[in-house]
């Protein structure tokens, strides 16, 4: 047997443990939740689950305000984790050596404790109510059981994976790059949008693909400061798994929820291949 042959061997080895885990978590309740979604109420099999999910008013407002959230929240993070990173990669002194100490904190804080402190942060009777009712400045607007909420909890969950991730891609941009720039009169505009997004454009994409993945399918947040209706698709899916016990309904949501972040992974895998191939 040839030494090449002996490290294709190996190399099937090592690949055979990571292929047979993602198999039994992720391809078997994925096949098993799509055949459970084509089950109706007889027995049989057809579309009547996933024809209900895009007919009905409620299920419908429930799509649009799980890509709403999403949408907003991912571009959210986006803007505020670039500015956090691209603050600490180009600037120093007191106020970045605070941010840098600070903003890994939320990570740490499990979710149902953050989303609790949010509530008596910012509910009808909060701290914030209080203190504005205590001085006499009014009232404060909605933002719990909302849809602001909800993307606020978002913001807190995931800001500070987004802003290391970006980080550690704005640290590897040199530094010559920005100076030669500067040195011919780049603008700083021009600066960023011709040298350092490119150069963070991998990362970048990363980022978004799981921010959107995780919001997507959060629950906590939106079980707890969301609003009652239009729901996120994972409070939906409890609601009519555990309260309707609909469990062909369920699968379909959880299947369709799974095609949503699939469309986001197809974008962020082929992206992948078109950099493997200029590479190549």
């Amino acid at each position: 047997m040839s030494k090449q042959m002996k490290m294709g061997i190996l190399g099937l080895l090592m690949v055979i443990p990571s292929f047979l885990l993602l198999l039994v978590i992720v391809v078997i309740p994925i096949v098993i939740s799509f055949k459970e979604s084509l089950t109706n109420k007889t027995g049989g099999y057809d579309l009547s689950n996933y024809q209900y999910l895009f007919t009905d008013k409620l299920m419908r407002s429930n799509i649009i305000f799980t890509l709403q959230v999403t949408i907003i929240s991912v571009i959210l993070v986006l803007i505020i984790s670039y500015a956090l990173a691209a603050y600490m990669r180009f600037n120093n002194g007191t106020t970045v050596i605070w941010i840098r100490k600070l903003y890994m904190i939320p990570i740490f804080i499990p979710s149902v404790i953050a989303t609790y402190g949010l509530i008596q942060l910012l509910g009808n009777h909060g701290w914030v109510a209080r203190i504005l009712m205590t001085t006499h400045m009014g009232t404060l607007p909605r933002f719990i059981f909302d849809m602001k909420g909800i993307i606020i909890a978002n913001l807190w969950f995931n800001i500070p994976f987004t802003t290391m991730l970006l980080g550690s891609a704005l640290s590897g941009v040199p530094n010559s790059v920005i100076e030669s720039a500067k040195d011919v009169g780049a603008s700083g505009l021009r600066i960023f949008f011709r040298f350092i997004l490119p150069l963070t454009y991998k990362t970048m994409l990363v980022a978004v693909t799981f921010v959107f993945m995780g919001v997507i399918g959060s629950f906590t947040a939106p079980f707890l400061i969301g609003p009652n209706a239009p729901q996120m698709l994972g409070v939906s899916m409890d609601q009519i798994f555990s309260v309707f016990q609909d469990r062909q309904l369920a699968a379909a949501t959880a299947f369709f929820t799974f095609m949503l972040c699939s469309v986001m992974g197809y974008f962020y895998i082929r992206s992948m291949i078109k950099e493997e191939s200029a590479r190549s």
